[in-house]
This record gives C-alpha cells, structure tokens and sequence, in this order.
C-alpha cells in the first residue's frame, strides 16, 4: 500500500481576501496573501491511487450491484472519481456524520436521511479518512441495521497509529502520517476541500487559522 511522503519544496497557494476597499473605479480592492503548504500526496499520486482502488473495488464486486454510500462531507471529491471507473450497476447514496470542530472532537452526529433503500443490497461505504476509527465504526453499525446482504467500507487515508477501534477497512489508498492534513475534499473549518492534492498544515497554520 502506498505511503505519503513529504514533497520535497513547498506549494505556494494563493489566499484573496477583499478588503472592502473600494478603488476609482468602484471596484473593490483585495489584499493578496501567500501560503506555503507542505504537499503529502500530489494529484498525480492521488489519480494514481484512486484508479488503483477503483480497480480493487471492481475486481471485488464483478458485474453485481453495487450500492456506494459517500460520508459526507470529506469524501465528496474520492466518491466522485471513484464511480466513474466502475462499471457494474451502481446506485449512489449519502450519509451525514461529523465529529470535528477545527481539528478537536467533539459529539458524532449521524444523518442517514438521504442513504437509499440498501435492504438486501451489497454497500460501500466511502469515507475520507481513517483516523480514530469511531465515526466510522459507527456508520458501519448503523448501515448494518439497515438490513444490507453485505457491508464494506473504502477511505481514501489511513493515519497510522491512531485507531482505537478494531474496525479495518477492506479498501485502502494511502497511510499517511500523524498529521492534520487537507485537500481532496478534506477541510479545516470548511477551507481547503477544493485543493487537488493532499496537504498537510503546520501546527502554526492551525493556530493562525482558528485566531
């Protein structure tokens, strides 16, 4: 299984913040920040990755049906690349849970109001990341009670030594180190999702980011 390593260099994104100061013309003038952040998977290796799982996930299921179910928020971008390369008869759900506030826990919330009728039906769960394996777990307790014929479940990361659950996901893209990181549909408070690559934020990123 491929494992992040740290690119060597940094990315420099830009951040635009208006001012609300408005020039002549009466358009308003944006101050222009940079910030360096220290790239763990590059778009070429998340591409790279997902096509590999995709591949793993089909050579699993065959021709059946299939049920993929997204947790959202963070895997909206892994779901979307991942069903475009699978062939068999897919239906395509969602699933509401969330644990962070910035990057501490606080109460797991779950929403399954928009997860299909999956009674009798193989499911996939597609989940960003795997860290302390509870929100997960969880999910995959609530999809069973569901009455599905079989439960599996895809993450895009995996944090080593962080589980503190024996749940082991059947699919797995990448092991990353202990560190928060962003990009590829995972935020810090609802910022970065839209990155194409995998990002980690530097302790002092964190702090500035929650002043």
């Amino acid at each position: 299984m491929p494992v992040a390593r740290a690119l060597p260099g940094y990315l420099e994104w830009q951040l635009t913040a208006c001012a609300g100061v408005e020039s002549a013309s009466g358009i308003s003038e944006c101050q222009q920040e940079w910030k360096a952040l220290r790239i763990l998977l590059s778009q070429q290796e998340l591409e790279e990755g997902v096509g590999t799982l995709a591949r793993r996930i089909q050579q699993c299921y065959g021709d059946s049906p299939l049920t993929i179910v997204g947790v959202l928020t963070g895997s909206i971008v892994l779901l979307a690349d991942v069903i475009r390369q699978l062939e068999m008869p897919l239906r395509v759900g969602v699933v509401q849970a969330s644990s962070y506030q910035g990057t501490q826990r606080g109460v797991l919330t779950i929403n399954a109001d928009l997860m299909p009728d999956i009674r009798g039906r193989d499911v996939l769960l597609v989940d960003d990341i795997l860290d302390s394996g509870h929100t997960l777990a969880r999910v995959v307790a609530l999809t069973r009670e569901l009455g599905p014929r079989s439960v599996r479940s895809a993450v895009l990361l995996r944090k080593t030594g962080r589980q503190q659950t024996d749940l082991e996901p059947e699919f797995i893209c990448f092991d990353i180190p202990d560190e928060f990181v962003v990009g590829y549909g995972l935020d810090y408070r609802d910022a970065y999702r839209n990155l194409s690559y995998v990002a980690a934020l530097e302790p002092e990123d964190l702090a500035g980011a929650g002043a």
